[in-house]
């Protein structure tokens, strides 16, 4: 006697519903094969992601390489041509970013100066 009440042998709660077994074996396949094509689907995701960072990493390296082969021209007193281009294009880069400042300074004096 537990709070008045007699208490009954055997489990507490809902007595579960009559299931069809066919049915719910059904049920139970289909879920299977749910989550085995989600499976597949992660795994094709997750080879792709790698071959790309792989992809991402060789690419890397080679630039890494070409650093390299750089850097020991230099030290042996040879710019690489490719070095040389890009400060030649920076140099450039320059002188157009100073002419277009100067054209609009130039713009500018022109509108003050005009009544």
């Amino acid at each position: 006697v537990v709070g008045g009440k007699v208490k009954k042998p055997g489990k507490r709660g809902r007595k579960p519903a009559k299931i069809d077994l066919k049915a719910k074996l059904e049920r139970s396949r289909q879920s299977a094969r749910e989550c085995r094509a989600r499976k597949k689907l992660r795994y094709q995701y997750l080879e792709e992601l790698v071959s790309s960072r792989e992809r991402a990493i060789c690419a890397l390296r080679e630039e890494l390489e070409m650093y390299k082969q750089w850097c020991m021209a230099m030290d042996q007193g040879k710019i690489p041509s490719e070095i040389k281009a890009l400060l030649t294009g920076e140099e450039q880069g320059k002188a157009q970013q100073n002419s277009t400042r100067l054209a609009k300074a130039g713009k500018t004096e022109a509108n003050s100066s005009n009544p």
